[in-house]
């Protein structure tokens, strides 16, 4: 560990942190270009092939951005995605950002830091940045955007330029340092610990824009919500925000301990799937249909889809009448098939959603420290075994939010609130060992 990197893990102050000078490399967890095609006609795509974890050189601060020293990242699919180089290499993404010049052409390397949530500490701050300052506790929101684009002021995540932090630009969470834009911090809720901070952003705003934010599907009290992967990182957040809606969420889950575990965070009623026939939508839709309208009385009216091919197609069919389906992913296929009859004649409609704006983040914290939504986190890695903790992820053998300690020294750090904590703690994490 730097000079730099200790004195913020003892605590030091603004000063201090602002003379020690910042290292010229850092560890972090990347992908190399030369390991592009290793999976090419290989069945298992084990991630613990293709993610290094080791030095990479630091690269300068732009006017608008900062230097995070992580003290806690966490896995989420994305880094699955660019590990296994599959839909496409990522590195695709860095040498398109990389061509506009400039700042930008930092992120066209040879390696991709990857990594899409964090939470740590500000150790340096660009020129142009205003309201953060050396010292201050972060979290990061993971919408990358060009404040330059006329659509960003309207809805960020519409803005061509929109990217995905630590997935399409580099120098993401996963690492001992991280480079964000000023317009991606958040303060630190100060009641969770390091880990539990850094659980939230990207899972947790993604599901608040799908279900409450007004691009989404505008959930109300009494809806029934299909929620697939109940027990999973987007799942766990999805239920919560139904609960606290007034909302009815039904799980789906693939076995009785994610079944607790979708009851713990907000589910009222749990289904297996392994009791669904998910080879035929229709079939598989009429047993699903049968036991949400056996349980709450009614048909969903909203779909919480990210799933993808295996259940696209029951998503459709199993919506009801005037419904929505809103969809933020495919984690087991993007090529999706449905009857699309099911969708015009019913007037269905589907929404396409994708990671969330600032305000919808800064909405998602506020809801988080005010502790109304708790940290969805379930077990914790060291970095130095970053690439078991996403082989779990790419598994689906995880519950919830897989974290990764950085430069914390062990669990349960960054608490600086402890009359919150004890509030909230003892409920912080239910889906803890």
């Amino acid at each position: 560990m730097d000079a730099l990197a200790e004195a913020v893990v003892k605590g030091a102050p603004r000063e201090d942190l602002e003379r020690i000078p910042v290292p010229d490399e850092f560890v972090a967890v990347h992908t190399r270009t030369e390991d592009v095609g290793m999976f090419q006609g290989v069945e298992d795509k084990d991630v613990r092939r293709s993610l290094r974890i080791g030095p990479v050189p630091m690269p300068a601060l732009a006017a608008d951005e900062v230097l995070i020293a992580v003290m806690a990242s966490g896995i989420n699919y994305n880094t699955v995605w660019s590990a296994t180089f599959d839909p496409v290499p990522t590195f695709a993404f860095l040498k398109y950002f990389g061509r506009q010049g400039g700042d930008a052409a930092r992120h066209d390397q040879r390696f991709h830091v990857l990594g899409s949530d964090a939470a740590g500490v500000v150790v340096r701050a660009g020129s142009g940045v205003r309201r953060w300052t050396v010292g201050d506790h972060v979290v990061v929101a993971t919408a990358h955007v060009d404040h330059e684009e006329p659509s960003t002021h309207g809805d960020s995540m519409l803005g061509g330029e929109q990217r995905a932090w630590g997935f399409e630009t580099n120098f993401g969470g996963l690492a001992q340092y991280a480079v964000v834009r000023a317009s991606q911090l958040l303060a630190k809720p100060p009641h969770l610990t390091w880990e539990e901070a850094a659980a939230s952003p990207l899972c947790a705003g993604t599901a608040y824009r799908m279900l409450v934010g007004e691009h989404g599907a505008r959930i109300k009290q009494g809806d029934v919500v299909l929620i697939w992967g109940a027990a999973g990182g987007l799942g766990v957040y999805a239920a919560q925000f139904v609960r606290n809606g007034g909302g009815i969420a039904v799980g789906v889950v693939s076995s009785e301990e994610r079944a607790e575990s979708a009851r713990l965070m907000g589910c009222e009623h749990v289904i297996n799937r392994r009791e669904l026939d998910l080879e035929d939508p229709v079939t598989g839709g009429k047993q699903l249909g049968k036991r949400i309208r056996k349980a709450v009385g009614d048909d969903p009216h909203v779909v919480f889809e990210h799933v993808g091919r295996e259940t696209f197609g029951l998503s459709v069919f199993v919506a009801g009448r005037g419904g929505t389906i809103v969809t933020c992913g495919s984690s087991t296929g993007f090529q999706h098939e449905f009857d699309n009859r099911y969708l015009w004649m019913r007037l269905k409609r589907v929404i396409g959603s994708h990671g969330a704006n600032l305000q919808e983040q800064w909405e998602v914290n506020r809801l988080i420290t005010l502790g109304r939504v708790k940290s969805a986190l379930s077990v914790v890695y060291p970095l130095a075994e970053a690439a078991e903790a996403a082989r779990l992820v790419q598994e689906n053998l995880h519950l919830g939010k897989v974290g990764v300690l950085a430069l914390a020294p062990e669990e349960g750090l960054g608490v600086t609130d402890p009359v919150m904590r004890e509030k909230f703690g003892a409920d912080i994490a239910p889906l803890m060992a």
